[in-house]
């Protein structure tokens, strides 16, 4: 009887540390999966200030461009593999500020416009901020089941000395820029529209 009692104790606690292991392992394989995918965003978005660059050049052509936008550019892609996710939402944020002022300056020139290496860069671009998008909600999905798992019994036991995970969060300051979006209201309001 104390044989198969001191067997069954064994047996549960062989259940509970392989449990255990189970509920660590998976944490640590959502954390590595957020530094990969926030990997992937860093290299598009290298890919972005690359093309962007590309564009000024081909830009300065037929307008003064300021310098300072290239030196904008090559500060931020030299601070993309350091950049946690708080810093990359900054650099999102400036360089699609950069981009906007890139667009609206294409647009005012009818020969820029059409140039075929300004047509190419442009829609590099926008596959680009497709590829980031994608990776951003690639990374807020796998945020959300490690801080879910960190938040919840039994394996809040085991992820009690691991931080939380930050979200990216890029649209609110889209909005921001555009307009819709103060901050103060819980929700972005509805884009005005204006008939000329």
């Amino acid at each position: 009887m104390f044989d198969l009692l001191l067997l069954l104790i064994i047996l549960a606690a062989l259940l509970l540390a392989g449990y255990f292991m189970m509920i660590y392992n998976r944490l640590q394989s959502l954390r590595n999966g957020a530094e990969a995918t926030l990997s992937q965003i860093r290299v598009a978005m290298k890919k972005r200030l690359d093309t962007i660059e590309q564009l000024v050049g081909s830009i300065e052509s037929y307008a003064h461009f300021e310098r300072q936008t290239l030196e904008r550019i090559i500060g931020m892609r030299s601070g993309l593999e350091s950049a946690g996710p708080k810093e990359l939402a900054n650099m999102e944020k400036e360089s699609r500020g950069v981009w906007s002022n890139l667009r609206l300056v294409a647009e005012s020139y009818p020969d820029l416009k059409t140039s075929q290496a300004v047509v190419n860069s442009m829609n590099a671009i926008r596959e680009l901020e497709d590829e980031i998008a994608r990776h951003r909600y690639t990374y807020n999905n796998i945020v959300q089941e490690f801080n879910t798992m960190r938040d919840t019994f039994p394996s809040r036991l085991i992820a009690a000395s691991m931080p939380r995970l930050d979200y990216l969060s890029f649209e609110e300051d889209e909005l921001r820029r555009a307009g819709y979006y103060t901050g103060e209201e819980t929700e972005p309001s509805r884009p005005e529209v204006k008939w000329k």
